[in-house]
């Protein structure tokens, strides 16, 4: 290793958990996601079904719940931790990018420009994803934060909400149901396209830190797992 560099303490133990936790509950979504599309294709029955999706919501709940902690942690975090270090939303930023763009800076101690700009992209759908989500689960399978009141809005009889169950008509007014369901269907749409948007990302974003290791040489893929980066001693 050269002189001229030092190991420099980059990614906290926080981001390091958010982001393995992300990674794990992301791949997980995906697959159960999947197999719940394609559920006709794969000859799953209905109770096949539910399960799956009671399967993707407790997946979904870790997801939720890790994100806001990445959430709080910008606020309230240190360094790397803060929002005002990971996203692209600072005066300088253009600057920042138009001298990345012409290889005046080869070295970052957080983010590269183009690396915040993923960070702002990915967060954003993934917010997205779990607001649908959440949604969705309460229009679904009836499960919190909203399970409770789309069962009383669609329920003839509001004392025998246990008869509330999915893919059943069992005290459910037709007319409120088919409102629950035009209501939910945005957000429908808007879990879909999310998802297709992170389909999409999560290679690019995997691309690109593979051509900024080779760009920066500061050993940026296995720093996600130690928390050190490789610097020139004037970063550090």
């Amino acid at each position: 290793m050269s002189k001229n560099v030092i190991a420099t303490l980059v990614w906290s133990r926080n981001i390091r958990l958010f982001h393995w936790l992300n990674v794990i509950a992301i791949l997980l979504l995906i697959i159960v996601g999947l197999i719940i599309y394609n559920a006709k294709s794969f000859g799953i029955s209905v109770e096949g079904k539910i399960l799956l999706k009671t399967i993707h919501v407790t997946i979904g709940y870790v997801f939720a719940i890790n994100l806001l902690f990445r959430v709080v942690l910008g606020f309230f975090g240190k360094g790397f931790e803060r929002w005002g270090e990971m996203l692209p939303f600072h005066k300088n930023f253009i600057q920042e990018l138009r001298a990345y763009k012409q290889g005046n800076n080869t070295s970052y101690k957080g983010h590269n420009p183009a690396g915040k700009l993923m960070v702002a992209l990915l967060l954003s759908f993934m917010c997205i994803q779990t607001i649908s989500g959440l949604v969705i689960a309460g229009t679904d399978i009836y499960y919190p934060p909203f399970g409770q009141y789309f069962s009383e809005s669609i329920a003839i009889d509001k004392n025998k909400l246990e008869q509330i169950k999915p893919y059943s008509k069992e005290n459910v007014d037709p007319q409120a149901y088919k409102a629950m369901r035009s209501l939910r269907s945005p957000f429908i749409t808007a879990h879909v396209y999310s998802f297709y948007s992170l389909l999409l990302l999560i290679p690019l974003h995997i691309l690109g830190v593979v051509l900024a290791e080779r760009k920066e040489r500061s050993a940026l893929v296995s720093a996600m797992i130690t928390g050190y980066k490789y610097l020139p001693k004037d970063k550090d």
